[in-house]
């Protein structure tokens, strides 16, 4: 007779997790979540954000799943650097004696986990979220690259099961190709919205300009700087941008020399709250990021959750013209296409009724595909397949 397998117990490393803010992190404590609900039992170890300043490890569990925060002592080339990972992640393996490791990438801390032993016997999950960005504008990114390669295809080697989160990312990351046979398609998810966060307020007149939301960090692979330049040519649109970042200056100073001060607006940081305002009384999500470091583009769930037609750029390989339908839940234009990007605002804000019947298509297509439960489902189901 077959034993029964024992209860699944999953260990996430991760890089950051909330309240730090960003698309991956928010994806993982909607995961462990929805993964707890469905009965797996959920741990995550991660670094402190580097704007805490903290360099010793905390340890944190309410009502749901236990993180583990390694402290950071420095960040470099978008990477945290922390001396007492491994240390942690090794005390963490001996205590919880997780079944499943399930490792999102990329992470340089990850690489740890290929020498713990109680790492190495247990099998491995590996969430591609994004190629790491060879062709970035920084030099140092480059250079790193070459000393991460290495790592980066010993973890996918050493994989059981790999996750991509789009069927156009899976085929054509290069790091992938030669696992294609271990790789499965999950596309990332998040709750629905309660019904009250569905309802928009009441929709402008024709004559009133296009309210348009753009949300993300301010650095350079999310276009935002294309968008300022686009919008000289649309006088029928006004932009409010969400996020902090590096960019935070150059931004302000092109939005200036535009002379854009009176139709954009730089929000910075917000809360989940502000955000879940801003996007019920927004017509429209805008995201024309210009590079792969874009895989997939969780503001744009936030937004189909929300009713809110999608603009977004067919940067090759990535998620993005695939989560948003030309043509039915939104515009989909070529990368760095000032031009294109000007069109599409324009017809947009020229088909107020075409903007409303997209962001009716959204909604559908979310719940179709991009909720956390469906994505949560998938998950638990690969974990009861390796137990």
């Amino acid at each position: 007779m077959k034993s029964k397998p024992p209860p699944t117990t999953a260990l996430h490393i991760g890089k950051f997790y909330p309240p730090h803010r960003g698309g991956m992190e928010t994806y993982l404590r909607d995961l462990l979540t929805a993964l707890q609900a469905r009965g797996v039992r959920c741990l995550a170890m991660v670094h402190c954000s580097p704007k805490s300043g903290n360099t010793r490890t905390e340890e944190t569990q309410t009502v749901g799943p236990k993180i583990v925060r390694a402290g950071v002592w420095a960040n470099l080339l978008f990477t945290p650097i922390s001396p007492s990972f491994p240390w942690h992640l090794n005390r963490v393996l001996r205590d919880e004696s997780p079944t499943v490791l399930h490792l999102h990438m990329p992470n340089v801390s990850a690489f740890w986990a290929l020498l713990l032993p109680r790492a190495r016997k247990i099998p491995w999950v590996v969430h591609w979220h994004a190629d790491v960005p060879v062709g970035a504008l920084h030099r140092g990114v480059r250079w790193f690259y070459h000393l991460y390669r290495p790592f980066e295809r010993w973890v996918l080697g050493r994989a059981t099961i790999i996750i991509a989160t789009s069927p156009p990312y899976k085929q054509s990351s290069p790091a992938l190709k030669p696992f294609w046979e271990r790789c499965r398609v999950v596309p990332l998810g998040i709750p629905e919205p309660t019904l009250a966060s569905t309802e928009s307020t009441a929709p402008p007149e024709q004559s009133s300009p296009l309210r348009v939301l753009a949300v993300g960090r301010l650095t350079y692979y999310k276009g935002f700087d294309v968008l300022l330049r686009a919008l000289v040519n649309c006088p029928a649109v006004n932009l409010k941008i969400i996020g902090d970042g590096e960019q935070k200056h150059e931004l302000s100073a092109l939005i200036e020399q535009l002379q854009l001060s009176d139709r954009v607006t730089l929000l910075g940081g917000v809360s989940d709250s502000e955000l879940d305002q801003k996007l019920r009384d927004c017509d429209c999500l805008c995201l024309p990021s210009i590079e792969r470091s874009e895989a997939f583009g969780v503001a744009l769930l936030e937004a189909m959750a929300r009713k809110k037609a999608c603009v977004v750029t067919a940067v090759p390989g990535t998620g993005m013209p695939w989560v948003v339908q030309h043509n039915i839940n939104g515009l989909v234009v070529p990368p760095n296409d000032t031009r294109a990007l000007a069109e599409a605002l324009d017809h947009l804000a020229e088909n107020r009724k075409l903007c409303q019947a997209m962001g009716d298509a959204g909604l559908v297509r979310f719940r179709e595909k991009f909720t956390i439960d469906a994505s949560a489902a998938t998950i638990a189901k690969i974990y009861s397949e390796l137990a």
